[in-house]
């Protein structure tokens, strides 16, 4: 069975990209402008993993990682970045997100972290 994978962004050129590299990977790829559409649609509980950005309109990617904890506590949730603050580095890693990967990176590391979160051997830190 496919893994699938949601990818949360509100830049379209974003998700349009990681969605192309994680299709030509095997993936099965939801894409997502929004984390109230993503929640909204209830994907969620269907999805192996969840790629968001830390800054969009509405609901950031640190506010839905606050919320999928309560919803469903095992989702890794990967973030990516053009502002690669440290400050919101630590706070997305102590959380527990997988990874946190400025933008851009390398497609060989996000497939990488994606590969080691949706393991069935369990979940990886950076």
């Amino acid at each position: 069975m496919r893994k699938i994978i949601a990818v949360i962004d509100d830049d379209r050129a974003i998700r349009n990209g990681v969605s192309s590299l994680l299709r030509s990977a095997g993936l099965d790829v939801r894409l997502y402008e929004n984390a109230e559409s993503f929640l909204n649609e209830g994907v969620a509980r269907k999805a192996d993993a969840a790629i968001t950005d830390i800054q969009m309109p509405g609901m950031s990617g640190l506010d839905l990682q606050e919320t999928l904890k309560d919803r469903q506590p095992d989702l890794p949730v990967l973030f990516m970045t053009a502002f690669p603050e440290d400050a919101l580095r630590q706070r997305a890693m102590a959380r527990g997100a997988v990874c946190f990967l400025s933008k851009p990176f390398n497609a060989a590391d996000l497939l990488f972290w994606i590969e080691k979160a949706t393991a069935p051997a369990g979940r990886g830190q950076e």
